[in-house]
C-alpha cells in the first residue's frame, strides 16, 4: 500500500469540507431567510454549494436538476482534485456528447442542506461560531425543495426541463415534483420509493447505533478534535451495512466467493476477499464525509414519505404533473422494483423502465449506458 491509501492513514475527525478550504467547481448560495423545517423550527444561516455546467439559454428553459444519494455531493462529473476527494459519481452522464449534453442543457446540482460538502450541515459553524453537531435538526426531503427554490430563482430557472436523481436522490426528486409542480417539466426517479418502508429503516437502524456507539462520536460533537479523533470506527461499520444492501447477493458471490483476501489466511486470523472489500470501502469513507452529516441523511430518508400531510400517498403522486419515466433495478434488494412499481401507478402518465444489472441498488450509477439512454429519451 502506498502512503495515500486510505487504510494507511489517520483520517481526520470528520471528512468534511470546511470553510477556508479549496472551493473546487464549488459556488455558493446563502439564503436570505431561515429555513423552516417539517421538524419545527427553523435552520437559520443556510448556505448552499452547488456546481453547474452548461450555460442557461435566453428562455431558461434548458436547466436540469440532479440531486444526489446518500454519500453523494454536487460534484456530478469531473476529476478528483483540489476541494474534491473523489471524481464525479455520475462522470459518464454529463458533458458534451453525453446524454445531459452540456452543449445544449444547464445542468445543476447542489449539495443537499445537512450534508458535508459545502453546504450547511452538521460540520459546518453555526451563527455562534461553533459547529452545529448535535444541535443540528432533522431536515426533510421536503425541507430541501424549500431550501433549493431559491437556488433555481437565484439562477432564473423558473422550470426545470429535467429533475433527476436516484435513492436519496429520487426522494428528493419526487418531492420537487409534488411541491411544486408547476416547476417540474420532466421527471426521471431511479431505484427509490414514495417513501421507506419498515424494512429500509431497518436497515438503516444498525449503521445508526453504531456511529452512535463510537466513543468518538461524544453526543455528535466531535468535530474540532484533532486527526485520528472522531467517530471513524462506527462510521466505517454503518458503510459495511450499507454498502451489502447496496449490491446484490448474486454479484457478491461471483466477484468473491469464499475467496480468501490474497496473502491472507481466515483460519489464522485473516480475511475473506469480500470483508477486505467493505473495509477498503469503509476506509474511504472515513476520509470524506461526515459521521453527523451521515445521521442527519439516513434520518432523512427514514423520513421519506410524500404522502404524509397530503391525504396519503396516492393523493400526493397525484399532484405530479411532469412526464415521468420511473426506473428500478432488477436486483436491488434494498429499494425492490414494487416500490418503482407504487410510483408509476400512482403518477399520471409515468411510464415504468427496469434496467437488468446484477450490481443492485448501485445499479443506478453503474449501468450509466443504460440510464443515458433513458436520459436522452425522456429529454428527447
Amino acid at each position: 500500500m502506498t502512503t495515500t491509501d486510505p487504510e494507511t492513514l489517520l483520517p481526520p475527525a470528520t471528512g468534511a469540507w470546511r470553510e477556508g478550504a479549496d472551493p473546487g467547481r464549488r459556488r455558493f448560495l446563502d439564503l436570505s431567510a431561515p429555513l423552516p423545517l417539517e421538524s419545527g423550527g427553523e435552520l437559520p444561516g443556510v448556505r448552499l454549494a452547488y456546481e453547474t455546467w452548461g450555460e442557461l439559454d435566453a428562455t431558461g428553459s434548458n436547466a436540469v436538476l440532479v440531486l444526489h444519494a446518500l454519500t453523494g455531493d454536487a460534484h456530478v462529473t469531473g476529476p478528483a482534485g483540489p476541494g474534491h476527494p473523489t471524481a464525479g459519481w455520475w462522470d459518464g452522464l454529463i458533458g458534451p456528447g453525453r446524454p445531459l449534453d452540456t452543449d445544449r442543457w444547464f445542468v445543476v446540482a447542489p449539495n443537499v442542506v445537512g450534508g458535508c460538502q459545502g453546504t450547511t450541515g452538521p460540520a459546518s459553524r453555526a451563527p455562534d461560531g461553533r459547529p452545529w453537531g448535535s444541535r443540528f435538526p432533522l431536515v426533510t426531503a421536503r425541507d430541501t425543495v424549500r431550501s433549493e427554490v431559491p437556488l433555481a430563482d437565484a439562477l432564473g430557472v423558473g422550470t426545470w426541463a429535467l429533475v433527476v436523481g436516484g435513492s436519496m436522490g429520487g426522494m428528493r426528486a419526487l418531492e420537487w415534483a409534488a411541491s411544486e409542480p408547476e416547476r417540474v417539466a420532466r421527471l426521471m426517479l431511479l431505484a427509490s420509493p414514495a417513501a421507506a418502508s419498515a424494512d429500509q429503516i431497518g436497515w438503516a437502524a444498525p449503521q445508526l447505533a453504531a456511529i452512535r456507539a463510537d466513543p468518538g462520536w461524544h453526543g455528535g460533537d466531535y468535530h474540532d478534535l484533532p486527526v485520528g479523533a472522531g467517530p471513524h470506527a462506527g462510521l466505517g461499520v454503518a458503510r459495511r451495512i450499507a454498502h451489502l444492501s447496496y449490491r446484490s447477493g448474486y454479484e457478491l458471490a461471483t466477484r468473491f466467493g469464499r475467496d480468501p483476501q490474497p496473502g491472507e489466511d481466515p483460519f489464522h486470523g485473516g480475511r475473506y476477499a469480500v470483508e477486505s472489500y467493505l473495509d477498503h470501502h469503509a476506509a474511504k469513507l472515513v476520509h470524506r464525509f461526515d459521521a453527523g452529516s451521515y445521521v442527519r441523511l439516513t434520518e432523512l430518508m427514514n423520513a421519506h414519505d410524500v404522502g404524509r400531510g397530503r391525504g396519503g400517498t396516492a393523493a400526493a403522486l397525484a399532484r405530479v404533473t411532469a412526464r415521468t419515466t420511473v426506473v428500478g433495478i432488477s436486483s436491488d434488494r434494498l429499494y425492490p422494483v414494487a416500490q418503482q412499481e407504487e410510483l408509476a401507478a400512482g403518477i399520471p402518465g409515468a411510464e415504468l423502465r427496469l434496467i437488468e444489472s446484477p450490481y443492485g441498488h448501485d445499479g443506478f450509477l453503474i449501468e450509466t449506458e443504460a440510464v443515458g439512454g433513458l436520459v436522452t429519451e425522456l429529454l428527447g
